[in-house]
């Protein structure tokens, strides 16, 4: 049975948000990030943002736009280019706070706000200069106690101390997948979920774009049930959004737009082709964008 109808545009979904709200940004580096939702960010008078995410260009626009107050990142990256050269540049210059955990520590903070769990223990970051660089961080003592074996044989019981990662409570998440319906079930198609599942169940309101909206019946024809990770009981909003993750890569609808990203690139080294990227890909309609994009790709052949 069909449920409600959740769909939206890009900027009714912005128009949700509030400065200084801690936002979850799916995908992984510069693969299948919700690319027009960040552009509606761009356009728009938010800030004071801090975000949450496995980072790639969605960070580096953000920070380049003066959007964002903090990053709390398992990394930034553009997977080809490995350190996202507008991120670097914020953090270089101080403009931003950044936590930079292990990625099994964000994972981790991410389960523990989608469990309604204040923190969740781990190994992970134990020996690192993560807590020594982040004393906000704190561990705690396993009340279960473990045997271990003294060198002369003698077993005693010891309680370990382990990392205690915070929840990671999310004001809003915003993720992009290859297909849902109406009401915001949706689905990968891809080889990695790339966490969206647990972006969603983090935050307060969940917003999911999409490369095609289809009848519900159509989601289990699509793709194997176990790609269906996103339901509609954790979805505010259901955004259509074809070539919605471009410039990062969408597998197996598209790749990623290698020349573009290096078009993008550029702009951490130039506030005039800043202004040119600004004005040709960012404070336009998703409409004007894809023609833009389109144009360019007939330059280059």
């Amino acid at each position: 049975m069909a449920g409600p109808d959740k769909r939206a545009t890009e900027d009714e979904v912005v128009a949700e948000l509030r400065s200084g709200m801690t936002i979850g940004i799916g995908g992984w580096g510069s693969r299948r990030k919700p690319m027009s939702l960040i552009r509606a960010i761009l356009r728009s008078d938010l800030d004071d943002l801090t975000i949450v995410t496995y980072g790639g260009p969605d960070v580096g626009l953000l920070c380049r736009a003066g959007k964002v107050r903090k990053v709390v990142s398992g990394f930034v990256s553009l997977d080809s280019v490995p350190l996202e050269p507008n991120y670097q540049a914020a953090r270089q210059e101080g403009t931003i706070e950044a936590a930079e955990w292990d990625e099994g520590m964000l994972l981790l903070g991410l389960q523990a706000a989608a469990w309604r769990l204040p923190f969740l223990p781990t190994r992970a970051g134990l020996g690192s200069d993560v807590v020594r660089c982040m004393p906000d961080l704190r561990t705690v003592t396993s009340p279960y106690a473990t045997r271990a074996a003294l060198p002369d044989g003698t077993e005693v019981e010891e309680h370990e101390e382990l990392l205690a990662v915070p929840a990671l409570q999310l004001d809003a998440a915003l993720v992009h997948q290859h297909r849902a319906d109406r009401s915001g079930n949706a689905l990968w198609l891809g080889e990695d979920p790339f966490f969206d599942d647990l972006f969603v169940r983090a935050a307060e309101r969940a917003y999911v774009s999409c490369e095609q909206v289809v009848p519900t019946e159509e989601l289990s024809a699509t793709a194997d049930v176990t790609h269906l990770r996103i339901s509609r009981m954790d979805v505010t909003g259901v955004v259509e959004a074809p070539l919605g993750a471009h410039f990062t890569e969408c597998a197996p609808d598209y790749g990623r737009d290698e020349a573009f990203q290096k078009r993008y690139t550029a702009t951490a080294r130039s506030e005039e082709a800043w202004a040119e990227f600004r004005a040709e890909f960012i404070d336009v309609t998703e409409d004007e964008y894809r023609s833009n994009v389109a144009r360019l790709r007939e330059e280059e052949r």
